[in-house]
């Protein structure tokens, strides 16, 4: 499929779970990728598997050079950049008075300022490829509140304002900027923790999301075909955010215990 031949992509957090399926669809639609993680091994071995158009790129999220330094990269790579997936992320389960602010802290640096510095260091490739596309993937979590996540929560909010704020400031460059919101997904981040089935029952789609369901609308809002979307909001999550209540049932259920 050529649905991307001829463009660029930079993946951040793009060695594993997510950021690793977004990576293969795209090559797989004909974009050259250019892999970013901490994870050299694992980014190392996935540009193996996916031959000439992947690169991989050591990137820390949270360094403003190393972002410079990757968009570089990508352009000395491949010639351009015309689409940035910002994936990294982290998340720590923790209660909200357990929580220390350090690790608050970190979720935020990695999170929503990785995703600024980011989209700072890319708009200007992206202006001399003549315009593009910037996906932010933030979760439910930027959506409603979620018991036990206090720093993820609050980046991912975060997450919301930077991409509709963004969006409207570069939108005059032909950079369009949106967020997708994934909700409970079988990745191998989550089966490390794995939740019961009751996470989800309740939805209107109650069930485990995969990760292709996440990736087919990372790469809509990357592709031509998004060309009038902007500064929107995609929430892929069976439904978990629209009932009344929302994720706060899974305190109900005594998922997540409230003091």
């Amino acid at each position: 499929m050529t649905r991307f031949a001829g463009k660029v992509a930079l993946v951040s957090g793009g060695a594993r779970g997510l950021g690793a399926n977004h990576a293969r669809a795209l090559v797989a639609q004909g974009a050259q990728v250019v892999i970013g993680d901490l994870l050299d091994q694992e980014g190392k071995a996935l540009v193996e598997e996916l031959g000439p158009a992947a690169r991989f790129c050591h990137l820390d999220v949270t360094s403003e050079d190393g972002w410079v330094a990757a968009v570089e990269f990508t352009e000395q790579s491949f010639g351009s950049l015309s689409v940035l997936v910002n994936n990294a992320g982290i998340v720590l389960l923790e209660r909200f008075m357990d929580t220390e602010p350090a690790a608050f802290r970190q979720q935020l640096d990695v999170n929503l300022v990785g995703m600024f510095l980011g989209i700072r260091a890319a708009a200007p490739a992206l202006r001399r490829a003549g315009g593009g596309s910037v996906v932010n993937v933030s979760s439910i979590a930027g959506l409603a509140g979620l018991p036990g996540f206090a720093g993820y929560s609050a980046s991912k909010w975060g997450v919301r304002g930077l991409t509709k704020t963004a969006a409207i400031e570069l939108g005059g460059s032909g950079i369009r900027i949106n967020s997708v919101h994934p909700g409970f997904i079988r990745t191998p981040m989550t089966a490390e923790a794995p939740l019961p089935p009751e996470a989800v029952g309740y939805q209107p789609i109650p069930r485990f999301g995969e990760m292709d369901e996440v990736t087919s609308v990372v790469l809509f809002l990357a592709s031509e075909e998004a060309s009038y979307v902007t500064g929107a909001e995609y929430t892929v999550d069976g439904g978990a955010t629209a009932p009344i209540g929302g994720t706060g049932a899974m305190a109900a259920l005594g998922i997540f215990p409230l003091d």
